[in-house]
């Protein structure tokens, strides 16, 4: 129950990859506070009462959607989410359907939400969804793709015959963590598209922008440590020398 609570409350780690924002404005973004007591103050303990336990669906925790859905005064149905200890799906894998009327077909994992355990394959699992229907239009329906279950509903493809299988972790022997194929012990790839995010389709193509620090000067390095005080610090900075030599301090 304690964990389940936690999950309820945290951002998934493939879900800040993707968003490539700093995981502080993502808690910003999220945070509905309530009252707080004044920050400085010796007089005021820190407390704060703040929502603690957030719906997550397939919008995501930064957009308006999300805080419409989390709205303050609505409460939501307790939702257990099973914990997964290494999250092995990732946007580009091929996988097979298990439930429902596309059961044994297989597609391209289009996105993911690890707060639910859910991805979404494209062209796969849909619903028809009518829209601006009244009186006197019909409407116009859009086909939208339903999120699955990555603990129950899916499987990945083994890409030595393409055919459906369980996998796990394991280290090879120059240290790097693979997926293995249970049933053929082939490994299998984590696709490229994984590193794609919101702004780029992969870091080594994307262009920098007028407003961005340059990689030069985020590799370079202007601090050097030492063994010093902040206040020996300056006094070496601006070129202060103090001979005095501290008196012995008795406390009684």
């Amino acid at each position: 129950m304690r964990l389940t609570s936690t999950l309820l409350r945290r951002v998934g780690e493939w879900s800040k990859k993707y968003s490539n924002l700093p995981d502080n404005y993502i808690e910003r973004a999220m945070a509905q506070v309530y009252w707080k007591t004044p920050r400085g103050r010796p007089n005021y303990l820190p407390r704060t009462i703040e929502r603690k336990s957030f719906r997550f669906s397939i919008h995501r925790p930064w957009t308006n959607q999300f805080h419409r859905d989390n709205r303050p005064g609505k409460r939501h149905k307790f939702i257990h989410i099973e914990p997964i200890k290494d999250w092995s799906f990732f946007r580009g894998d091929r996988v097979e359907v298990l439930v429902g009327n596309d059961k044994g077909k297989q597609g391209i994992v289009k996105e993911i939400y690890q707060e639910r355990n859910w991805i979404i394959v494209e062209g796969l699992n849909t619903r028809l969804r009518c829209m601006m229907k009244d009186k006197q239009f019909p409407g116009l329906y859009m086909q939208e793709e339903q999120p699955l279950l990555v603990t129950s509903q899916v499987q990945l493809v083994d890409p030595s015959d393409m055919q459906g299988t369980a996998i796990e972790w394991r280290y090879t022997e120059d240290g790097q963590k693979v997926r293995i194929s249970l049933r053929t012990g082939r490994t299998i790839p984590i696709p490229v598209s994984s590193e794609e995010t919101i702004d780029y389709k992969s870091p080594n193509l994307y262009k920098e922008q007028s407003k961005d620090t340059s990689k030069a000067d985020a590799e370079k390095i202007t601090f050097m440590p030492s063994l010093k005080t902040f206040e020996m610090d300056i006094m070496d900075e601006m070129g202060i020398k103090d001979d005095r030599i501290q008196k012995s301090c008795y406390w009684y």
